[in-house]
């Protein structure tokens, strides 16, 4: 699977504390690994029919959709947003 983040992920995830920078990037490494890792709580966003969201910690959130490659046909994670739960999933 490939992985790419947005601009608006790039820039919500630079303005997290250090703190959380550093609980976000374990969450990611172990989301590459195993997406359905229950400490990561992913599910379907309700209300966005494509949306994903994923749990960093009790307060913090990332959400993501998936696409496929147009000429490979492989599958691609987009990571759309970081932030607080009730920020990131207002604007996911």
């Amino acid at each position: 699977m490939i992985y790419r983040r947005t601009a608006r992920f790039k820039k919500a995830y630079q303005a997290l504390p250090g703190h959380i920078r550093e609980k976000a990037a374990k969450a990611f490494v172990l989301f590459q690994g195993d997406p359905t890792c229950p400490s990561l709580g992913v599910k379907k966003m309700q209300g966005h029919e494509h949306i994903w969201e994923g749990r960093i910690d009790q307060q913090y959130r990332f959400t993501f959709h998936y696409e496929t490659h147009p000429e490979t046909g492989e599958a691609i994670c987009v990571f759309r947003n970081v932030d607080n739960h009730d920020e990131c999933l207002k604007n996911p």
